[in-house]
């Protein structure tokens, strides 16, 4: 008879302690390795521990370096597949190659997970970046850096991008994380480099929240169309060179001199 997994038995201690040993010497065994170390079969390796996965969440091993990368971009794939509210840790574990009890030591729930999505693929750390670079700048030299740097950022994953548009904006209490962390990081900076603005006389005075939205508008909808409408008007200019464009518009409507 078959012994369970979750079990005990002389060669599930046998082969989690050659697991074990190779994962002291810094490490992370294959099924084959721990099979040739415990000198058991491979197919009884995995008979009594299940995958790699299992083996080393059950050896209780951290994950390699390349984890966090993987469980993004599986999360990332389940998210535009289901949603956020659909999203199962467990179904993400098993595309990401990785235990359960890893995946949670990376990301303690779906509010971290879905945190670490925002910063890692929305164009938030480059917005930022320009404003580091550029932020004593006047808003024709700092507005079309920002469009341009957040567009480079975003071309090519513009479905991902969209669905954690979706996912931001919507109501769901994991949401919230990422939500506060755009609000806090990205939004803020941004509102507080034109009200600066607005403040020296430079833009003329409007109510932030409006300046805001009258600048990301047209820079996403064009990243996100680019390629529908790329038939008008005999082909679309360069993306950089679009986007300055729009955001160079921006700049005359709210310039005081104009």
């Amino acid at each position: 008879m078959a012994l369970s997994r979750s079990g005990s038995s002389p060669t599930r201690t046998r082969v989690l302690g050659a697991a074990r040993r190779l994962a002291g010497a810094g490490r992370r065994p294959t099924l084959a390795e721990v099979a040739r170390a415990a000198g058991v079969s491979r197919s009884t390796v995995h008979r009594v521990v299940g995958s790699r996965a299992d083996l080393l969440g059950a050896i209780d091993a951290g994950p390699d370096p390349d984890a966090r990368a993987r469980a993004l971009a599986a999360a990332l794939a389940l998210l535009g597949e289901a949603g956020l509210a659909e999203l199962s840790m467990d179904e993400l574990a098993g595309r990401a190659g990785m235990s359960r009890a890893n995946l949670y030591r990376l990301f303690p729930g779906k509010a971290a997970l879905f945190r670490e999505l925002v910063r890692t693929y929305s164009p938030l750390e480059p917005v930022l970046e320009v404003l580091r670079e550029l932020g004593d700048r006047p808003p024709a030299v700092v507005m079309p850096a920002i469009a341009r740097r957040a567009a480079a950022h975003i071309q090519g994953r513009e479905g991902l991008v969209r669905t954690l548009l979706i996912e931001i904006t919507g109501a769901a209490p994991e949401t919230v994380a990422g939500r506060e962390l755009a609000i806090a990081e990205g939004f803020a900076a941004v509102v507080g480099y034109m009200l600066g603005q607005m403040q020296a006389g430079r833009l003329r005075p409007l109510h932030p929240a409006l300046a805001l939205q009258m600048f990301i508008g047209p820079v996403l909808l064009h990243v996100l169309t680019r390629r529908l409408l790329a038939g008008l008007g005999g082909g679309m200019p360069p993306l950089e060179e679009a986007v300055a464009e729009l955001a160079e518009g921006w700049v005359r409507a709210l310039s005081v001199e104009e």
